[in-house]
């Protein structure tokens, strides 16, 4: 095997090096993009080739464009991230979540999320990993539910908790609510 060969840089080392840069288990980005994490852990060690449906998912998950993800060219990225640029999750129940920070970001996530009135974040409250989380509220009320009692946030107020506490956020208002939300580490 040439020198040339043994240094190259394949797309499965490219997987890799992104996962482990936004310090994401394979579990997580199993978990995160829908796809096994042994199907995973064969791309990442070359030994299985991906649809280009799961590039671009893994590419979404991992928060590279699948160009990137294919041709190389992933590094800690620093520099302005423009509004039109941000990812977004739509999750249920009404609310929307833009990520402000690029990927891959090993020890902090950043976002802001729009709720429609009425929106939360599911009918059901939810607990995950062992992260910090605060919440600030930007605009409208919002209810926040963390574990047996519930806060109400108004524009400015704030508040941080463990997210292994069971916790849940609703709108309370009849406009759009948005709240600036930081986890560290991520758990998304």
């Amino acid at each position: 095997m040439s020198a040339d060969a043994e240094t190259e840089e394949t797309l499965g080392s490219r997987i890799r090096s992104a996962r482990e840069l936004r310090g994401l288990t394979l579990r997580r980005l199993a978990s995160t993009t829908g796809l096994s994490s042994g199907f995973i852990s064969q791309l990442e060690n070359d030994r299985s080739n991906a649809s280009v449906a799961s590039l671009k998912n893994l590419a979404t998950a991992l928060g590279v464009s699948t160009a990137e993800l294919i041709e190389g060219g992933i590094k800690e990225s620093r520099g302005v991230l423009r509004r039109a640029d941000r990812r977004s999750i739509t999750m249920a129940d009404g609310l929307t979540k833009f990520i402000l920070t690029k990927a891959p970001l090993r020890n902090l996530e950043i976002c802001t999320a729009d709720i429609e009135p009425g929106g939360s974040t599911g009918a059901q409250h939810y607990f995950h990993g062992n992260s910090q989380e605060f919440v600030l509220c930007l605009k409208g009320r919002v209810e926040l539910y963390l574990a047996d009692e519930v806060h109400i946030l108004e524009p400015g107020d704030s508040i941080e908790y463990v997210s292994s506490t069971e916790h849940g956020l609703r709108n309370l208002d009849r406009e759009t609510a948005e709240v600036l939300w930081v986890v560290s580490p991520p758990t998304s």
